[in-house]
Order: C-alpha cells, then sequence, then structure tokens
C-alpha cells in the first residue's frame, strides 16, 4: 500500500513539478531573467496578483457568510443551495466564460443594461476579476463550514452562561478556532485564480498592457512556440503559489 501511495505521488506531483523546475535551472540566468522579468510579464504578475487578491478576499468574506449560514441557520432548498456551491468545481470554465459573454456582452440585455450607464463587464479588468470570483467561489465556502460543523456548540452556550456578550463569545471562541480554516480558503482561492485561464481567455481583451494575466501571456508562448518562456512564467508562478501554501502550513502548524 505504501509502495502504491508512493508511486501515485511521484507519478502525478512531483515527476511533473520536477520536470518544470529542472528544464528552467537548465536555463542560462540571462535567459531566465530575460523571460520572467520582462515588461510585459511584470505587467501580467501585477494584474494576475492584485486581481486574484481581491477575488479571494471577497470569497473569503462572503464565503464566511454562507458558510455560517448553513450550519446555523435552517431554511427552505437549504440542500440544493448547498450542491449548487460546488457547480464551479465542476462546470468547465470555458462555459462559464461563455455564460459570462452571454449576461455581460453587448448584446446580453444585462450588459446593454449596464453599457448604456457606461460600465462596460467583458474586454475589461473587470470581467476578469468576476471569472476569478466565479472559479474560486467554493474554496472560501468549503474551507470554513466543516470546522463550523465540528465546532462544539456547548463552548458558546457556556461562555452565554457565564455573561459573555455574542460579540464576545465569537471573537474569543469561534473566531480563533476559524483562523487556520479561512486562511487556507484564501491560500486555495488565490491559487485557483492565479491558474484560472479556460473563463478569462474569453472575457478578456488578451492585450498586452491592458487586460494579459500570465496564464494567458503563458499560452500566447506556446502558440509561439516559445516553449523557454512558457516554461519560465509557469516555473514563477508554480513558486509563489507553493511559497503561499508553505505559510499557511507553517502558521498551522504552530497553531
Amino acid at each position: 500500500m505504501r509502495t502504491f501511495i508512493s508511486f501515485y505521488f511521484l507519478t502525478f506531483l512531483i515527476f511533473p513539478i520536477g520536470v518544470l523546475f529542472c528544464t528552467s535551472l537548465n536555463l542560462s540566468f540571462a535567459q531566465i531573467s530575460s523571460q520572467a522579468f520582462s515588461p510585459v510579464a511584470l505587467c501580467t504578475y501585477q494584474l494576475s496578483f492584485s486581481l486574484s487578491l481581491i477575488a479571494c478576499i471577497i470569497n473569503t468574506f462572503f464565503g464566511f457568510l454562507i458558510a455560517w449560514v448553513l450550519v446555523r441557520y435552517d431554511f427552505p432548498g437549504k440542500k440544493i443551495f448547498d450542491a449548487m456551491i460546488d457547480l464551479p468545481f465542476s462546470l468547465p470554465t470555458s462555459v462559464a466564460g461563455l455564460s459570462f459573454c452571454a449576461i455581460y456582452g453587448s448584446k446580453g440585455w444585462f450588459g446593454t443594461f449596464l453599457l448604456n450607464h457606461g460600465i462596460q463587464i467583458v474586454f475589461t479588468k473587470l470581467g476578469i476579476l468576476l471569472a476569478m470570483i466565479f472559479v474560486s467561489f467554493p474554496f472560501g465556502i468549503r474551507s470554513v463550514q466543516p470546522v463550523l460543523l465540528d465546532m462544539d456548540k456547548q463552548l458558546e452556550e457556556a461562555a452565554w452562561c457565564l455573561g459573555a456578550t455574542p460579540w464576545r463569545t465569537f471573537s474569543k471562541i469561534v473566531w480563533p478556532t476559524l483562523i487556520p480554516a479561512i486562511l487556507t480558503g484564501m491560500v486555495l482561492s488565490f491559487s485557483r485564480c492565479i491558474g484560472e485561464y479556460g473563463s478569462i481567455v474569453l472575457l478578456s481583451s488578451n492585450f498586452p498592457f491592458k487586460d494579459l494575466i500570465t496564464p494567458v501571456l503563458i499560452f500566447q508562448c506556446l502558440e509561439q512556440y516559445d516553449y523557454t518562456g512558457a516554461t519560465v512564467l509557469g516555473s514563477v508562478l508554480l513558486f509563489f503559489c507553493f511559497f503561499f501554501f508553505l505559510i499557511v502550513n507553517i502558521f498551522q502548524n504552530k497553531n
């Protein structure tokens, strides 16, 4: 059993990541720096990371509220609503992009309404942000929901019996327990936004220095047979995502 798990782990995780990094390390420093720190690449890093951060903050805030409502309250259609949360996991992201184009495009009923009021969604950074929010929506909820379900309600009741206010009970008992789960959801959401491609390539104009993100730039490099540039850019994204996960894991272990 241990051998099978090790083989599975090496085959589907270690080998692909190792090959990517080894390919990058075989390049000269001049090649790596010219690709990783080119003006276009730096602009895509800034756009990708800034929009991903905004999206993960939004999803973390509303994800916590939704998880709290699903765990602490009963209402009609609760099970259906709970099941719909996982749709972004199974729905192809290209289909999500087409849906957003149909709704917010110039021919969509809501998109026409927004355009008449001077707001454009498709082919702008706002469209990219909406796509990122959609694809990473479940992470903030599914990371917090199990912790809330396993939380001992008697601790809160004991605090109320001792005279604690609802806000003090939440800040001293509930919130410290939820912090690791919330941070995990944030990092998962952030990493999912960083790697999103299918829906964004349909929603953005993909012009450099306007709304071009790093995954789309990697695909453009592949289309131009620039495998060196694609490998370097992919290694940069992989390094940052691994760094964020490492920091969260260290924090959780300390807690």
